[in-house]
């Protein structure tokens, strides 16, 4: 088995595609209508989907925005360097909600953004290795 992706739906596909791709740096996979099922599938991440795990944006047409509910959390994101990377974020027009910064009782650096549907997204600053 394999993780293959994990679905957000989203109010305005456009924006969350320009978020997840130019402020994020993830490819667009692919984008597919279903006008019988009046929604719109777009799949986006860091690799193709036959060896990546990505993110699957659904739209439902005429659906601007939902209630995130309290069970989902995050998805995370390994980075080089968290301050740098909310740095270009924020350059970038992207929201950060908690600046790079050890996480509390712990030692790692984390920090947190949201796309534009308030989804939060955390960045972890990669540990050195010695491989």
């Amino acid at each position: 088995m394999r993780l293959l992706h994990t679905m957000l739906r989203v109010g305005d596909l456009d924006k969350s595609i320009d978020f997840y791709t130019r402020i994020l740096g993830m490819t667009l996979l692919r984008r597919s209508d279903y006008p019988d099922g009046k929604f719109t599938l777009a799949f986006v991440g860091y690799g193709p989907e036959s060896a990546h795990a990505v993110i699957e944006l659904t739209y439902n047409w005429g659906v601007d925005h939902y209630e995130l509910g309290t069970a989902f959390g995050h998805i995370a994101l390994e980075v080089d360097d968290a301050t740098a990377a909310c740095n270009t974020i924020k350059a970038a027009g992207g929201k950060v909600v908690r600046e790079a910064g050890p996480m509390k009782h712990g030692t790692t650096v984390i920090a947190f953004v949201e796309d534009p549907d308030g989804y939060k997204i955390e960045l972890i600053q990669r540990k050195n290795r010695v491989d």
